[in-house]
């Protein structure tokens, strides 16, 4: 989640800031700046030098840590010279950060950095890919995971971390943590989870569902791989294979394949970040026998600079043809890659193709 970078903890931020500057990201610009050892100068993350080696790089907060830390200003993207516009999105996302216990309304937050609430809305989304609203509501997030996460009771982690009252968390609990709250502190211990296996047309395939709805479509070499990462996914949570109680959802699959149905039509399960939620929305709503590019979808979000954090969207997806990622490509008409491998991807188009044109 780009516009979160600092928010999780050491070993994800780190992870996270990384990814961020292998995709020369300038939605990172101003959170942080990378520095590397074999050069001794520190870059944004949008630099557009090449890329050091993962070993040769460390973090800092911004120029003045990196500079006491010895490093030096690159003379390309000149971390040290901050951009007007940089300066007071920076400012409002530390207002956000630092009043999580209240709204901040758009209005306060225009006034602050000295610019209209429009050209602010119309900026964080630009720059961040959420409005300022939903960034603060995915601060709070992140903090109510951590308290849980570290112990914290469910209602003191709620409180915690900003939001008014627990019945406001509880409505998009779900949709937020992938399962309930009480299931999240247990880390997913207990969660019941039913799995099936089969072949299909595109070789070995696996649906799994919690109570709430489809969590994993995959696709795989054999059976027992995608069982393997299964597991390793859900590795706190009671898994059982169940082929009979999901053979509606294997027919419904089949179907799909055979070109007598258009979409699934399965209930999904699924974690998402504030982006990713936007970007399968899209997603889904590409017509059947259609494609889109990755550009035509971070257009379409307003953000057309986003096309590889677009991209990563599409390749997190974890139910497939439910969230029809195969049915974008790149600019120039290439299959890119796929999470489930290009040979399917081009398959799932074929079918969809002929089965529109009947």
């Amino acid at each position: 989640m780009t516009h979160a970078i600092g928010s999780p903890g050491k070993r994800e931020s780190s992870e996270a800031r990384w990814r961020a500057v292998l995709d020369h990201d300038r939605h990172a610009d101003g959170q942080f700046v990378y520095a590397v050892k074999t050069t001794g100068v520190y870059c944004r993350p949008s630099c557009p030098s090449r890329r050091p080696r993962r070993e040769s790089v460390e973090f800092f907060a911004g120029p003045p840590e990196a500079e006491r830390a010895g490093y030096r200003s690159c003379l390309r993207c000149r971390p040290n010279q901050t951009d007007p516009q940089t300066a007071w999105l920076a400012q409002c996302c530390r207002i956000l950060e630092e009043n999580a216990d209240r709204n901040v309304s758009l209005a306060e937050l225009a006034k602050l950095a000295g610019v209209s609430a429009f050209h602010l809305q119309r900026t964080f989304r630009e720059r961040l890919g959420v409005s300022p609203r939903e960034y603060q509501e995915a601060l709070r997030i992140e903090r109510v995971k951590r308290g849980l996460t570290n112990g914290a009771s469910i209602t003191g982690a709620i409180y915690d971390a900003g939001f008014g009252s627990s019945s406001r968390f509880y409505e998009k609990a779900t949709e937020h943590l992938g399962m309930s709250p009480f299931t999240f502190k247990r880390r997913g211990s207990g969660q019941a989870i039913r799995y099936t296996l089969f072949r299909s047309t595109l070789g070995a395939s696996l649906i799994a569902t919690t109570d709430l709805g489809v969590c994993s479509i995959a696709f795989g070499s054999s059976e027992r791989e995608l069982e393997r990462v299964l597991r390793e996914q859900f590795s706190e949570a009671l898994l059982m294979r169940d082929d009979d109680a999901l053979s509606n959802h294997r027919a419904a699959l089949e179907s799909y394949l055979a070109g007598d149905r258009t979409s699934l039509g399965l209930p999904l399960n699924i974690r998402a970040t504030a982006f990713q939620q936007r970007v399968w929305k899209l997603l889904a709503s590409i017509p059947y026998g259609e494609t889109r590019s990755y550009t035509d979808i971070a257009v379409a979000m307003g953000k057309p600079q986003a096309v590889r954090a677009v991209a990563r969207a599409c390749a997190s997806n974890p139910v497939a043809i439910a969230v029809p990622c195969h049915r974008v490509l790149r600019k120039e008409g290439d299959l890119a890659g796929y999470r489930w491998g290009v040979e399917r991807k081009q398959k799932l188009l074929e079918n969809e193709r002929r089965a529109a044109a009947k």
